[in-house]
């Protein structure tokens, strides 16, 4: 009997032993991650088509980058409640993408919170990674440190499309100064540039967007600052408070008032400011270059001869050209701790996003896969004809995509309509005259409450004066009326960012 008890004694000591050996076994998984095995990875993105993708390319992907993914697909209209509630109840995935600026400026105090991981002191060991670019990622930093991956985007789209047909029927040249450009608007207007022998037709359409529609991109042209600007005093204040915005405010009264653009354009849509220019009405279209492939696509229908160009210079009264910059980043992409336990699992899903920067799979989930999704063509990517199909199994994953072309290898896209492939072009030409907005990584509680409502005096005044509903003093009321209402408080805040 004694025996038999001394036997079990030593089976139960080894049974134990087998357990704690077992128990370290998992712990040292845990921080040294097997790289032969699929890591699984959670990642929640915006959904821009109506359905989640289908299989195909998640599968490749995951092959490609030895990973089982589970995607958690949110519809991009509902994307910041699902985002804030996840959050909110602690149910984050490892991977999380926040929609755009606004909603990552939302989440800068968690960030100092201490409930994302800090990742610049890692991207230099990431081949791929440590390519994004710098000055893109400095638009992204939180109290100059690293949290977020960035999806890339032109720092500049803006310009002019133009009927070239009309500019030709009139003698005039792609303007080149703000003083040229009024005369396009007031020969389209008045100079019948369509040869149909009536007064059909004016210079520029726009719309009630002051920011992408013409006004900002002229009021660049103008010298005026991007959004905020430095004052002769070397502190902060926004844009609306420089006499270069005056002098667009003038500008535009003046195209206005002699009738040289439509006159209802502060209830205009984006969808009836283009129609204007399909159906034959207007002639000059300011705003994101790459519209001209749509709109001449929608104007041939309706006249087939019609030929259109796109241009960017157009210097100012000062006698340079300057465009407002975006931040150049669409979307990025942190990673909570509350799902991230350890920096050997961090440095994991960090290496899958390098994978995912590598040409052959930033190709895949952007193009998908070569002669079913796309063709390349003189080494640019061109979609196949199935846009159904390509909605189905692609689109989605280019919610995923890091960094752009220049960084991440994948095919420009390739344009068969001149004037598409010239604006691409001009979209990289504008970055040598960028005007940035300085307060990107600055920080104004005031701003994020209050921003929105207070921006809508200044908008309201801006087209009231260009109406000539108020005058040079009125505009000053509504500046002091903001001022009033926590715009000083903003200004003081950025200025204290700032270190001024």
């Amino acid at each position: 009997m004694k025996a038999t008890k001394k036997t079990f004694a030593l089976l139960l000591f080894s049974l134990v032993l087998v357990f704690i050996s077992a128990c370290n076994n998992e712990s040292a998984s845990n921080t040294e991650i097997d790289s032969d095995k699929p890591y699984s990875i959670s990642i929640m993105a915006n959904l821009h088509t109506p359905e989640v993708p289908q299989d195909k390319i998640k599968d490749l992907l995951e092959e490609k980058t030895n990973t089982k993914l589970e995607f958690q697909w949110v519809p991009d209209n509902n994307y910041e409640e699902r985002l804030n509630t996840a959050f909110a109840t602690g149910s984050l995935p490892q991977a999380v993408f926040m929609k755009n600026q606004t909603t990552f400026n939302q989440f800068k105090d968690a960030i100092r919170d201490d409930q994302f991981w800090e990742i610049g002191p890692y991207l230099d060991e990431y081949e791929n990674l440590s390519k994004l670019k710098d000055q893109i990622i400095e638009n992204t930093m939180v109290d100059d440190k690293i949290y977020s991956l960035y999806q890339g985007r032109p720092l500049s789209r803006q310009g002019i499309i133009y009927r070239k047909d009309w500019a030709d029927n009139l003698g005039l040249s792609a303007p080149t100064t703000t003083e040229e450009f009024f005369e396009m608007a007031k020969q389209f207007t008045e100079n019948d540039p369509n040869k149909s022998g009536k007064k059909d037709t004016i210079g520029v359409t726009d719309r009630s967007d002051l920011v992408y529609g013409a006004f900002y991109t002229v009021a660049s042209w103008f010298g005026t600052p991007n959004e905020w600007g430095e004052g002769e005093d070397g502190k902060l204040k926004p844009a609306f408070m420089f006499p270069e915005y005056m002098q667009t405010l003038d500008y535009f009264k003046d195209l206005h008032e002699n009738g040289y653009m439509n006159q209802d354009f502060p209830v205009t849509s984006k969808n009836d400011q283009q129609a204007l220019f399909i159906n034959g009405t207007a002639g000059i279209y300011v705003g994101s270059m790459g519209d001209v492939q749509s709109l001449y696509t929608d104007l041939a229908k309706v006249h087939p001869d019609a030929e259109l160009a796109v241009h960017n210079y157009v210097e100012g009264p000062h006698g340079e050209y300057g465009i407002w910059s975006l931040p150049g980043y669409g979307n990025v992409v942190m990673f909570p701790k509350s799902s991230v336990k350890t920096e050997a699992e961090l440095k994991r899903i960090l290496a899958f996003f390098n994978d995912l920067m590598s040409p052959e799979v930033s190709n895949l989930i952007f193009w998908g896969i070569e002669g079913e999704h796309y063709s390349v063509v003189d080494g640019m990517g061109q979609p196949a004809e199935d846009t159904a199909k390509n909605d189905r199994e692609v689109k989605p994953f280019q919610a995923i995509e890091i960094g752009e072309p220049e960084t991440n290898g994948r095919y420009e896209g390739y344009h068969t309509y001149e004037p598409k492939a010239k604006s691409e072009e001009l979209f990289v030409e504008n970055e040598k005259y960028l005007i940035a907005d300085p307060t990107l990584t600055l920080d104004s509680d005031a701003f994020l409450a209050n921003g929105e409502r207070l921006r809508t005096i200044i908008q309201d005044a801006t087209y009231q004066y260009i109406l000539r509903q108020i005058d040079k003093d009125g505009f000053e009321k509504a500046v002091q009326r903001w001022l009033d209402q926590g715009g000083q408080t903003i200004i003081d805040e950025f200025n204290e960012s700032a270190g001024n």
